[in-house]
């Protein structure tokens, strides 16, 4: 198959000891391609995910600052931010958003680092990774007043109505290991609905494996699992929802890269 891991945390610390060797088992698995989502652990490092990317020609990264360092972010930030941006291999500006479940950041200074960042990304003409959690309403609130772009609603987990919200948006729905959780059936309903050239697949890894792995650390091969947990869901192949994701991202985001311009 050939797999696209449209949202995976590879600088994570979790994989200090054996990176090498997860990323080799990812292309063993048909992972042609991860796009490694920037935020580490909040400014003034920015740039977890290019480091990444610079090494490897197969993975692409992404900046921003994460909900929960909000309150780490000051002017220098998103200075560097828009430099970041033009980085060759910087393919969207992410994840970013807001999040109620664990309140990191003051709520009020989430909101107006969300913003900034939105600003940022319409300035770079790139699409956004969004990290909403117990925050639907308000995201969206900022969406509609701020953003008239594309982007990916990171690890989708909401409902059919909600999975229709974002698709009125011009958002693309990422699924990731939750969709293979048991309880998980109103997620599976929005994939069911949710039409094919809007829908990709992602890890989050090291978090959130999927079953039959829930409980282990999470990595980019185990995309797999999810690939096929989707095909059940949708009637299809593995193979071909393996290359629909794959082409949905391509079409998403590399689209902008230099090369395809």
């Amino acid at each position: 198959m050939n797999l696209t891991d449209s949202h995976c945390h590879l600088d994570h610390e979790q994989f200090h000891e054996d990176r090498e060797a997860v990323i080799d088992r990812a292309r063993a698995a048909g992972v042609e391609c991860m796009m490694a989502i920037g935020t580490g652990d909040g400014p003034p490092d920015l740039e977890a995910g290019i480091r990444l990317a610079d090494h490897y020609p197969f993975i692409y990264a992404t900046v921003a600052v994460h909900p929960h360092e909000a309150s780490k972010a000051t002017d220098e930030t998103f200075a560097r931010l828009r430099e970041l941006a033009q980085h060759p291999k910087v393919l969207a500006i992410g994840e970013m958003g807001l999040d109620y479940h664990y309140d990191f950041s003051p709520r009020e200074v989430q909101r107006a680092v969300f913003e900034r960042q939105l600003d940022l990304a319409s300035e770079a003409r790139k699409p956004i990774v969004i990290h909403t959690r117990e925050a639907w309403s308000d995201t969206l609130e900022v969406l509609r007043s701020r953003w008239r772009g594309e982007g990916i609603m990171h690890c989708f987990t909401g409902d059919e109505e909600q999975a229709r919200e974002a698709l009125d948006l011009g958002f693309y729905l990422s699924f990731g290991g939750v969709l293979t959780f048991p309880k998980a059936e109103t997620v599976r309903q929005a994939a069911r609905v949710a039409p094919e050239d809007r829908i990709l697949i992602e890890t989050d890894c090291p978090y959130l494996a999927p079953v039959p792995r829930r409980g282990k650390r999470n990595e980019p091969a185990f995309i797999a699992d999810t690939a096929r947990r989707l095909a059940e869901v949708r009637g299809c192949a593995p193979e071909a929802i393996a290359e629909q994701t794959t082409r949905n991202f391509q079409h998403l985001c590399l689209r902008r890269t230099p090369a395809n311009r």
